[in-house]
């Protein structure tokens, strides 16, 4: 209890992580907390594989700026950890032709000069015959991006912020927060100082932030994670296939497909969205309409798989209402940084992220503009 930390961050998963790693790396003394025992399957972190690409949409322009920043600072904690944690796989957008997605994803990619192929149903059916679209099917493929390894990403984070000199404790989770110019942290074994505190609880800030008075239109969702086995084993696997990410009508028609490689002879084909959930209780929640939904889409689109998953596991989003991050102080406790709602496309953005949070618990300029990220985004006439 007599030690005071520069700064404790509560929650390891990868944006804790990240930015436990960023705020020891700049020579502060930092404790980061976990409430689960590590490694764990409770939150949004774990599995083996994220996407990482650079091409945004719609508004997410700021992400597409921000990413050339995060591709160096994974190649730099691979060489820092002596551990791969990035696959270059390409990334294929599929879309109808004329919608919103396909558009925007090309723009985003025209904007920056990023190179890129168009390829119409025809083009696409002769170049990657494991796939099967419509004809008014349009897809852009960004040779860029690929597979993060997840896992191993989030235990390489841990390791280096441990090496710097990191106090790292699990199986601790938070009961309190004291604030004042020194916030005391209130865990199920002792208390702990730090003059800044670090919020990133992932789901369960639907929890945690307004028990500190913090109320933000946040919603935890349950994802189901499906692997289908291929009819013919490496059809899908890496160096054939690429990263897939398809969207027809609305959001809710996203889907995204990793290549085999998790677990042998078994693709990854999951549907981006799910039922709200207390993250407490993840699984009390019907998800039947998911598997159905998935199930469909991989008999059009994925013939040489079989039609229903042999393996599933679950995430959880956190979910704000513009899809955007929450990267910002507490609106009365300056000392209190907030990270939270990645969205369930945060991971790839977590070097930088970390390096943000870090900035604002340094009092920095930030390195990005913020404004996207703001809490006050959300109360137009007040701040909270």
């Amino acid at each position: 209890m007599d030690q005071v930390y520069d700064a404790i961050v509560v929650g390891a998963g990868i944006m804790g992580c990240s930015t436990a790693y960023n705020i020891i790396k700049t020579g502060q003394r930092a404790l980061l907390l976990e409430q689960f025992p590590l490694p764990h399957t409770r939150g949004s972190s774990h599995g083996q594989s994220r996407i990482i690409r650079k091409a945004y949409g719609g508004e997410g322009d700021h992400y597409t700026k921000m990413m050339p920043e995060a591709f160096k600072k994974w190649a730099a904690l691979e060489q820092e950890t002596g551990t791969t944690l990035f696959k270059q796989t390409g990334i294929l957008f599929c879309g109808s032709e004329g919608e919103s997605f396909i558009k925007d994803v090309l723009k985003s990619l025209h904007k920056h000069s990023m190179p890129f192929t168009s390829l119409d149903s025809c083009a696409l059916g002769k170049k990657y015959p494991m796939l099967r679209y419509p004809m008014d099917t349009v897809a852009v493929e960004d040779p860029s991006g690929g597979i993060l390894f997840s896992d191993k990403s989030l235990a390489a984070f841990q390791k280096a912020f441990i090496n710097h000199g990191g106090v790292l404790l699990d199986n601790e989770p938070m009961l309190d927060v004291y604030p004042g110019d020194i916030v005391t942290v209130k865990t199920n074994k002792g208390s702990y100082r730090g003059r800044n505190l670090v919020l990133t609880v992932g789901p369960w800030a639907t929890k945690v932030l307004p028990s500190l008075g913090v109320h933000l239109p946040l919603k935890a969702v349950h994802v189901n994670v499906f692997y289908w086995k291929e009819k013919v084993r490496g059809t899908y696997s890496v160096g054939k296939c690429p990263v897939v990410i398809q969207e027809h009508g609305d959001r809710h028609d996203h889907f995204y497909g990793i290549p085999s490689f998790e677990y042998p002879g078994l693709y990854k084909f999951c549907c981006h969205h799910g039922p709200e959930i207390d993250p407490d209780r993840r699984d009390d929640v019907d998800t039947s309409w998911v598997l159905e939904k998935t199930k469909a889409c991989v008999a059009n689109n994925f013939p040489l798989l079989e039609p229903t998953p042999a393996i599933r596991e679950t995430c959880i989003y956190t979910l704000a209402p513009d899809h955007n991050f929450i990267l910002d102080r507490h609106p009365t406790m300056s000392n209190v940084i907030i990270g939270a709602g990645f969205s369930g496309h945060g991971f790839k953005l977590a070097p930088v992220v970390g390096k943000l949070l870090c900035e604002l618990v340094m009092n920095k300029t930030p390195s990005y503009d913020m404004s996207p990220f703001r809490i006050d985004r959300f109360y137009k006439s007040s701040k909270l």
